[in-house]
């Protein structure tokens, strides 16, 4: 046998990777199939996730909004907030820039993939207001199906004493979702962990979570069909005003208002600690199943990033209850 034979023979690829690539960009794969991309250029306002595949290899999101061109920075999956000390960190006419300072740490894994970065959110005058630590798992399911989970700490700027996110529909946690699946221009239905249905009943009210499932096209020419795939996004029971009220619409959107009733006050001493989970699956919309996934999520704990404990290493990423990191 040769050397390089036994050394393949030895070595056990993980199932879930993170790959980096060129021009600022991270691949999420599982079994060497891209699931989901990170895209953290400086030529964007804010960094964003794309595509966001479903289990038939089709993005479940879109960049843009299908009608409306002063809806550009609406980005497959990003992160955001209207209003941060008076500046618009949502739209593209603040002037301000969400940028990746570093990442902390690539972590593959059989279990999950979890990335850890760090962003500094920049006011028009390029000050850093407030940075943030990010922490992105992908945990494999079964028949293609996955989670991705968030957990994002925020803290003011180094040489702030505080910051405040002000009163807004939007923030932190963005999601637009392909216009086939939208209930306006596809065939796409949103749903509520209440029961609710559609855009009217949903907006503005308390949910555990929210799903927008819809028609997805696969195939090319005369094999050319549609399926259902859809994303369901919840919120952590340890978040701020859980449950949160929901901003959606029609058109293809969804997101978790974290600030939508008061302002919210961010100190070094009171970081704002919040957790989001996107269960990427196939077939409608199932409840039953969404309850499943919420009550596992709730009992999962978190992530730490700190500095390495192993070799080649200057940071690390894991789970708080992970004695072996």
């Amino acid at each position: 046998m040769s050397l390089a034979a036994s050394a393949a023979d030895r070595f056990a690829p993980n199932r879930c990777e993170i790959i980096p690539l060129p021009d600022h960009q991270a691949s999420f794969q599982i079994h060497g199939k891209e699931q989901f991309r990170w895209h953290y250029g400086t030529q964007y306002s804010r960094p964003f996730f794309f595509p966001l595949n479903g289990p038939s290899g089709q993005t479940l999101t879109r960049v843009g909004h299908p009608g409306a061109a002063n809806h550009d920075h609406h980005r497959s999956v990003w992160f955001a907030h209207h209003d941060v000390n008076g500046g618009d960190f949502w739209s593209e006419n603040g002037n301000t820039q969400i940028r990746q300072k570093l990442w902390y740490a690539y972590r593959d894994g059989d279990n999950e993939a979890i990335m850890a970065n760090g962003l500094g959110w920049f006011d028009p005058d390029g000050k850093e207001v407030m940075e943030q630590e990010v922490a992105t798992a992908m945990i494999p399911m079964r028949n293609g199906e996955y989670l991705v989970e968030f957990q994002i700490t925020t803290r003011p700027a180094k040489n702030s004493k505080s910051v405040a996110l002000k009163k807004t529909n939007f923030g932190f946690l963005a999601v637009r979702v392909a216009k086939t699946i939208s209930a306006f221009f596809g065939g796409g239905t949103i749903s509520s962990s209440e029961g609710w249905v559609g855009e009217p009943d949903i907006f503005g009210k308390a949910s555990r979570w929210v799903d927008y499932s819809g028609p997805v096209t696969v195939g090319t020419r005369s094999n050319r069909n549609t399926i259902v795939e859809g994303i369901t996004y919840f919120d952590h029971p340890a978040n701020v005003n859980y449950p949160a009220k929901w901003h959606v619409r029609e058109d293809g959107w969804m997101g978790a208002s974290i600030c939508r009733d008061h302002d919210h006050i961010v100190t070094h001493e009171k970081p704002l600690i919040v957790r989001y989970l996107l269960h990427i699956h196939s077939g409608p919309y199932d409840h039953e199943q969404a309850s499943v996934i919420q009550s596992e999520f709730a009992k999962r704990v978190g992530f730490k990033i700190g500095e390495r404990q192993q070799k080649h290493r200057h940071y690390e990423v894991w789970r708080a209850g992970d004695r072996k990191r």
